[in-house]
Order: C-alpha cells, then sequence, then structure tokens
C-alpha cells in the first residue's frame, strides 16, 4: 500500500446542528463527488475519498445552532471538479439538497474570469465551493 505523501490532509470533522439536514446537503455532495461513506454512528457519519475523509457530527458540545464562515475559523471547502458542465450539473442539482447558489449574479465567474465555480452554501451556513479543473476554452 502507497502512504499518502508527507502533509496532505487526513481529514476534515465539521460540528454540524443538524445531523439529518446535513447528510441531505454535505452527504449527498459527496457522494456525487465520489466520496463512499466510510462510517457510521449515532449522531455522526463520514466520508471517504482516497486517503482523505470528511466527518460531519452532531456534537453535544456546540456553543451555536448556526455556523457562521465569517467567524475566525474555517471559511469554506473547496472542492475540484472535472469540468465546467460538471459544475453547472452539480449547482443545478445542488438545490434539491439543501444547498443555495450563491453570488448568482458573478457566476460562474464569482472568483474572477479564470476560476470557473460554483460557491454553495447550506440551510446551517457552511459554504462549499466546486471548481471546474477544466474551465471552458474560449471561443
Amino acid at each position: 500500500m502507497t502512504r499518502p505523501a508527507h502533509g496532505t490532509l487526513h481529514h476534515v470533522e465539521l460540528w454540524v446542528p443538524d445531523l439529518g439536514r446535513a447528510e441531505t446537503s454535505i452527504g449527498w455532495l459527496l457522494l456525487a463527488l465520489g466520496h463512499t461513506l466510510h462510517q457510521s454512528w449515532d449522531g455522526g457519519r463520514s466520508w471517504k475519498l482516497g486517503p482523505t475523509y470528511l466527518v460531519v457530527e452532531e456534537s453535544p458540545a456546540l456553543t451555536a445552532r448556526r455556523y457562521d464562515r465569517r467567524r475566525p475559523g474555517l471559511n469554506h471547502l473547496a472542492f475540484h471538479v472535472e469540468d465546467a458542465a460538471t459544475v453547472e450539473k452539480l449547482a443545478g442539482e445542488a438545490t434539491g439538497h439543501g444547498w443555495r447558489l450563491m453570488f448568482p449574479e458573478t457566476h460562474p465567474y464569482a472568483g474572477g474570469r479564470q476560476h470557473y465555480a460554483a460557491y454553495l452554501e447550506n440551510e446551517d451556513g457552511f459554504e462549499v465551493e466546486l471548481v471546474a479543473t477544466e474551465a471552458p476554452t474560449s471561443d
């Protein structure tokens, strides 16, 4: 077995106010991106892709019921997506899974003209960015 490269991300753990909502939005997105359900326990789930996994857990130690990405700490997670067509497909499907498109007036270039991405926010305030690994070519 090949060991992961030194310094690569091992896992991310998100504390969420409602596990069911997190499974609907974050779980759906991770499965759509190729992750598989890795672990399941009362109050938590994890999904894995390669050597890296992401945990969502409804912790009894939460100090707030809504996440605010503008406070110190994690702002958002960004995922590589195959191409612009896949960004659009996932962004369109995401609204049926608890996500809303952020910055619709500048989508898909909210990050600049050379950055093709969809910025999504779920009901609990978590943001993800889906970045086209291969941007569309200009004609």
